[in-house]
């Protein structure tokens, strides 16, 4: 046999096993994709593996947020990881915004030569990319969801065969997200329904408690009326026993009542706020002038028989002076009535939470032109463990049978309004939670 011959051999040999071991790792990930529910995970397990695959350094999942319109940082693998993960990105920035509204793969040999490289982002995390290989993520519509960049092959550029499978699996793993995101949306969906049916029975459960306790009301009246007069018209002795007989129900009994007619009320309520809420997470939230200070009242009022039964003092100080703030009403008072009431829980007797509002009409958004919400407790504070997933959906609960789902809430708002949200705690001491909002909101 020739040397070219030879040559030709082991070419096609290396060929081969390199196709073979692509293969392999396709089957490994889809076994992987199809075995993963939680989304982050699933996303972890497949860049991890496209990176190993093509023998590159870093990697990243980068996904369209729709009620922000960034693209966002999901997840990342390689030196820089902490550093990107979450930071957002216009669609129309850099080479992941140019993929990302074309719909076209694009491979960067060398990105001194891409018009369209972001060189802010490398600075930022001090990170110098070669070359990368950056892959639409589409919807089985074909509607773009986010993008894949793979970087930095070891050794040289990215082949035609590096190109092709990550293709192949850049198109698993949207096909993995969009499932994983539609597994959410139907739970969610369920939730609401499941809630909508308890709403329902409890309403006809309490309304005959709420209409036989009025009722009884008017019988109660009239019947001590005509006490009254039996008295009247009776001796001295006799009218004297009667009257203190009655006098200890006829001087309680309206109390009674309007524990019982307000209680059966704040039930109903209770009950169609959480359906609201759940509600809220996934519907568009509707835009208008909102008094902060009227919310944090409407909030109070429930609450305080929550803290009332806690043993906890539930306190205001409102700044009377503060303006309106553009926001969604229910979303917003959602988010108040939970970040309150995990206080009151986060409480034991004898301690306060206080609710604060307050403006910064100085300056632009972020460093102005903000109204500020504050919860403070003197609670037990919040561990650090528990502190890094507040208001994301990998929130955790303390409370016994708690499930997180209020914090996520708060987040969900919060992020949905362009605001902030900042935790200052310290265990055995207390927490205070502070949400800034923008007075205004672009027109988009």
């Amino acid at each position: 046999m020739s040397d070219a011959s030879a040559a030709q051999l082991e070419e096609l040999k290396r060929t081969v096993q390199e196709r073979d071991e692509q293969i392999r790792a396709i089957h490994r990930i889809t076994a992987a994709l199809g075995g993963i529910v939680r989304q982050q995970d699933l996303i972890r397990e497949a860049l991890e593996v496209s990176l190993e695959l093509v023998d590159a350094g870093a990697g990243s999942i980068i996904l369209h947020d729709e009620d922000r319109e960034k693209l966002v940082f999901t997840h990342v693998v390689g030196p820089t990881a902490d550093q990107l993960l979450g930071m957002e990105l216009d669609p129309d920035q850099g080479i992941a915004g140019a993929v990302f509204r074309s719909g076209e793969l694009r491979i960067s040999e060398d990105m001194t030569a891409e018009k369209d490289h972001d060189t802010k982002v490398g600075e930022k995390v001090q990170y110098v990319t070669r070359n990368m290989v950056s892959v639409p993520l589409k919807s089985v519509e074909g509607e773009p969801i986010g993008v894949m960049q793979v970087l930095n092959k070891s050794g040289g550029i990215f082949g035609d065969a590096d190109v092709d499978v990550l293709a192949i699996l850049g198109a698993q793993i949207a096909t993995a997200i969009e499932t994983s995101r539609l597994h959410e949306k139907a739970r969610l969906a369920e939730v609401i329904q499941f809630i909508g049916h308890i709403s329902h029975d409890v309403k006809n459960m309490v309304t005959p408690v709420q209409t036989g306790a009025e009722t009884l009301e008017f019988m109660l009246q009239d019947m001590f009326a005509a006490m009254e007069q039996i008295i009247d018209e009776s001796d001295d002795e006799r009218g004297g026993q009667l009257d203190l007989a009655v006098t200890e129900v006829r001087d309680f009994y309206p109390e009674m009542i309007s524990i019982i007619v307000d209680g059966s009320t704040n039930v109903q309520e209770r009950t169609r706020e959480i359906s609201d809420c759940i509600k809220g997470m996934i519907s568009e939230p509707s835009f208008a002038p909102v008094d902060l200070n009227g919310l944090v009242g409407r909030a109070v009022r429930p609450l305080g028989l929550i803290a009332e039964d806690n043993g906890v003092s539930l306190e205001q100080e409102l700044d009377e002076s503060l303006a309106e703030i553009v926001a969604d009403e229910k979303q917003l008072y959602n988010a108040i009535y939970n970040l309150a009431n995990n206080a009151i829980q986060a409480c034991e007797e004898g301690d306060t939470v206080t609710i604060i509002t307050g403006f910064e009409p100085e300056g632009q958004w972020p460093e102005g032109a903000y109204a500020w919400l504050a919860v403070a407790d003197t609670g037990s504070g919040i561990p650090d463990n528990v502190r890094e997933k507040l208001f994301t959906d990998d929130a955790i609960s303390t409370k016994p049978g708690g499930t997180g789902l209020g914090t996520r809430i708060i987040g969900d708002v919060v992020r949905g309004h362009g605001g902030v949200i900042d935790v200052d705690s310290e265990v055995g001491v207390g927490t205070t939670m502070t949400i800034k909002l923008p007075f205004t909101r672009d027109e988009d």
